[in-house]
């Protein structure tokens, strides 16, 4: 069998690993609850997988090596920005936010939190909150659809239009059937798949050079590649880079805090203690994974030089991962290894559709019409959103204007500005009220969005920085200089907090029962 037939024996294999998994899943979905949040019954091995997975995408395998091979190490300061960040958001928001989440309303999504946890009777809070989920997780799918195009293209030397509807139709199909724990279960096989390739390819190409202690020094001392690429400060962390774009590089982390699809598996966690065991797995997971990601770009400088084989993509080089898989490995082993990359791309994007859906129908649709329907009216609604936003975001896919590092930045400052701070302020600032928090979101994404969209200042430093910053002032400004939040408002503050300590000194406590209780 030549190549190709061998990768799509790979990659058939599995694509019905992965729509076993839905339907399995849509079997064990009997609610809406269950549709969008999966009964709030998660494992915190599954939790942190599906979190790292959905988090990391096609830029983990594509993106960072791409422009880690291209830029040199100075890119490395956003890997520090979101592992610190990641750390920070299991962490402090992780059990908090699910002991609020709980108290206030048994909220199901971010927005509904953010309105049941304010009391904002004008339902704008929400409204927006929706608005702008839909908005940038819009683009944020069609990074992931971009991916899988050029997958297709390195993979098979096929047609990108190809690639990015077969990624696409078979993730909107096990979303659509499956829904949160089809999402979630597919996220853990698929942040395995991911795990295992970024440790195998790495060492396999270092194992092939004739010399491997070189590849610290030979991308500084050596035009690199096959176009020559020269970039003597290669290794330098700070050369090339001013102090602002440091920052911004290392800012990404704060995007952490206000990312719905990585903070909604917080809520849908069995219990607050079990975020001690999902920072581990989390945390652990992501380290490993981007190290191996570093070492791919690092050793991939030598690996093409010294066997003369091309990128396939001359321009962000964003599939070294890709090519260096096809050239390591027999074509079946290859196949599987490459397989890693439509699992990071499918598992961002069954997760942000799934988000999106969610919002629609429980933050807009639901709260509009005021009207009570059954249960699998409203699961089969969710479903037709799903199918709506995957067509939306593969028109804009069509004709990609921008890298898959510049699609998921965009995205990711947006969340970062408009929910990271209102989402810290929520859980930890007692005096909160619903002005200040509706002021500083939509400050933090209008600030972000024309940071990002004027060359002058989006090349000075990363939009995530001016809008996080923005909408602090602003909320903490609107906020004092309004009225209190109501006394039940408060009392509800005290004890979600003394359900989150209760719940961190006492693993065993009956998390339910507690929360009944208090």
């Amino acid at each position: 069998m030549d190549q190709s037939t061998w990768y799509v024996i790979a990659i058939v294999i599995y694509l019905a690993i992965m729509l076993a998994i839905g339907f399995w899943s849509y079997w064990r979905t009997k609610k809406y609850d269950d549709y969008v949040l999966g009964g709030r019954d998660l494992h915190p091995f599954v939790a942190a997988l599906s979190a790292g997975a959905s988090d990391m995408s096609g830029w983990l395998l594509m993106g960072l090596p791409g422009a880690l091979f291209l830029t040199g190490m100075s890119e490395v300061w956003i890997v520090i920005g979101l592992v610190v960040g990641a750390w920070a958001n299991w962490t402090w928001v992780a059990p908090r936010l699910r002991s609020y989440s709980e108290v206030a309303g048994n909220s199901i999504t971010l927005p509904s939190f953010f309105e049941n946890r304010l009391r904002d009777n004008s339902r704008a809070l929400r409204v927006i909150a929706a608005i702008i989920i839909i908005f940038f997780f819009t683009f944020y799918v069609s990074s992931g659809m971009v991916a899988g195009g050029r997958y297709f293209e390195s993979t098979f030397d096929g047609s990108y239009m190809t690639g990015m509807l077969v990624v696409s139709i078979v993730t909107v199909i096990y979303t659509f059937v499956g829904g949160f724990l089809a999402v979630s279960y597919t996220d853990v096989v698929q942040g395995l798949m991911m795990f295992s390739a970024l440790i195998i390819v790495p060492i396999m190409a270092l194992i092939s050079l004739d010399n491997p202690g070189e590849i610290f020094s030979f991308a500084s001392e050596n035009p690199y590649g096959t176009l020559g690429i020269e970039n003597p400060d290669y290794f330098n962390l700070v050369a090339g880079v001013s102090a602002a774009v440091i920052i911004g590089n290392v800012a990404w982390g704060l995007g952490y805090f206000g990312q719905p699809h990585i903070i909604v598996r917080f809520m849908a966690m069995r219990k607050p203690s079990d975020a001690k065991s999902g920072r581990f797995y989390g945390v652990s997971w992501m380290f490993i994974s981007v190290v191996g990601a570093i070492f791919t770009a690092i050793i991939g400088t030598v690996f093409f030089t010294e066997t003369g084989y091309s990128i396939t993509d001359q321009e962000s080089y964003e599939t070294i991962f890709l090519d260096m898989a096809q050239i390591l490995f027999h074509p079946l082993i290859a196949g599987l290894v490459l397989t890693a990359v439509l699992a990071a791309i499918m598992s961002t994007m069954s997760s942000q559709l799934l988000i999106v859906s969610s919002s629609l129908i429980e933050d807009l649709w639901k709260m509009l019409t005021k009207k009570e329907l059954p249960e699998k009216t409203l699961i089969m609604m969710s479903r037709v959103a799903v199918l709506i936003i995957a067509i939306i975001a593969g028109v804009l896919a069509v004709n990609p204007s921008d890298s898959i590092l510049g699609l998921v930045g965009f995205a990711w400052a947006g969340f970062g500005s408009a929910f990271g701070p209102l989402v810290l302020m929520a859980l930890f600032w007692k005096r909160l009220n619903s002005y200040g928090a509706i002021a500083g979101m939509i400050t933090g994404a209008v600030v972000c969005m024309v940071w990002g969209m004027v060359p002058a200042t989006s090349d000075l430093m990363y939009e995530i920085v001016p809008g996080f910053l923005a909408h602090v002032i602003v909320a903490v400004i609107v906020t004092l200089m309004t009225k209190e939040p109501a006394a039940e408002v408060k009392e509800e503050f005290d004890r979600a907090a003394k359900l989150a300590h209760m719940a961190a000194k006492d693993e065993d406590l009956d998390f339910e029962k507690a929360a009944d209780k208090i």
